[in-house]
């Protein structure tokens, strides 16, 4: 393992970077700091990028605020970290840049933040599809990329300046699965996914590998592409079935769709659709279409994590609006990104990249939040269920 040539290798610097970022990052450290780099000290402003889609398919539109939400809790951390004085006289500015829902427009964002703004760090990135075209651009640039909301499994691993603060498909589905196999019993069911987008094509091979595992037999797996909006072939067939549950590996409008044409078809509320993209955003958009449904995520509005409450009731108060679980995720990076830029005292990227891998039990709104070798999170998944119209415990 890297980890046995830590210590030999770069001594010195580990012996300061245990102070501030512990053992956890040791890894990741031998990987990204260049023990000669000079420190960048802290200056009185520092720029982050954030890359993100302000127009297009994913951002503010007939199917909910998509990633606006992001946009919003991003802004609302940067306030109260600035006014709080977090960083002592220090206070972050964001440089933000519209990918435009696209790939291209993502690389040509990326490229700007990088070799004309010349960020050490940026925020955002709303897919995984986006993500996994985007992030071998940082870890080229050794420039530290960290989405809040992307999911599928393997991307943390292009390198080693890549975060998330969501869980990845690896973690959430086979919890999921577990929790809602144990309370429903299910041992028939039909899966329903996108082949385009890579976040669903990996969630439903995850899927399909669980259900393997455990014995649940899939009666089909239907298929569709980015962008359709007619369902109903699919549906009528899975309807047919009879499944004890379908499960659904797509993004936000399709979900919506999905969910929405399924009942219109008649496929009985005991059989429920479930998703780990499914949000109080998308519930809004599906409406009692929604109800039943079952998804495998990250956060609950009611839990009792330090500074959850006032998180929702400050959210809602100046957005007009319940905060989502992208929202909440969005809003935690900030703060996990401001500590590790307290913690190492320096505007180098390589510094940032290794204080993020020290981070260790932090006290956020996501819960307890540390940082695996991969760069990917740790905290408490947990299994939601949509009752009148909002996110409960599934019990």
């Amino acid at each position: 393992m890297k980890i046995i040539n830590c210590i030999s290798s770069i001594f010195i610097f580990i012996i300061t970077a245990l102070l501030v970022v512990g053992l956890i990052g040791c890894e990741r450290i031998e990987q990204v700091v260049n023990p000669s780099t000079q420190s960048k000290d802290l200056s009185e402003e520092i720029s982050i990028g954030v890359a993100l889609p302000q127009t297009g398919d994913l951002g503010p539109g007939e199917f909910g605020p998509g990633a606006l939400v992001m946009e919003n809790s991003f802004n609302m951390a940067l306030e109260e970290i600035n006014q709080s004085q977090l960083l002592g006289g220090v206070t972050l500015k964001f440089i933000v840049e519209d990918d435009m829902s696209t790939v291209e427009g993502a690389i040509e964002a990326f490229n700007k933040l990088i070799h004309q703004d010349k960020v050490p760090a940026i925020l955002g990135v709303w897919t995984s599809h986006v993500a996994k075209s985007v992030f071998p651009i940082a870890e080229e640039n050794r420039v530290v990329a960290f989405s809040p909301v992307v999911v599928a499994a393997g991307l943390t691993e292009i390198g080693e300046f890549i975060f998330r603060a969501s869980h990845s498909t690896d973690v959430l589905i086979p919890e999921g699965i577990r929790v809602t196999q144990e309370k429903l019993g299910y041992q028939r069911v039909a899966t329903i996914a996108d082949t385009v987008d890579f976040a669903s094509r990996v969630s439903d091979e995850v899927h399909r590998k669980v259900f393997a595992e455990n014995g649940v037999e899939v009666l089909t797996t239907e298929t569709f592409a980015t962008g359709d909006t007619d369902f109903s072939a699919q549906l009528t067939r899975i309807k047919a079935l009879n499944p004890d549950a379908i499960f659904i590996s797509a993004q936000q409008i399709e979900v919506i769709k999905i969910l929405m044409q399924g009942r219109e078809l008649g496929i009985p509320t005991d059989i429920p659709f479930i998703s780990h993209v499914l949000s109080i955003d998308e519930i809004r958009s599906a409406g009692d279409a929604a109800e039943g449904a079952i998804t495998f995520t990250s956060w609950v509005s009611t839990a009792d994590t330090p500074g959850n409450q006032t998180f929702v009731q400050n959210y809602t108060a100046k957005y007009g609006m319940e905060p989502s679980v992208w929202a909440a995720q969005s809003y935690a990076a900030v703060y996990i990104l401001a500590e590790a830029i307290r913690n190492t005292q320096s505007t180098d990227s390589e510094a940032i990249a290794a204080a993020l891998a020290g981070i260790k039990d932090f006290d956020t709104i996501l819960g307890k939040f540390s940082f695996d070798p991969n760069g990917d999170a740790i905290y408490d998944p947990v299994v939601l269920i949509v009752k009148n119209g909002k996110l409960e415990i599934f019990e």
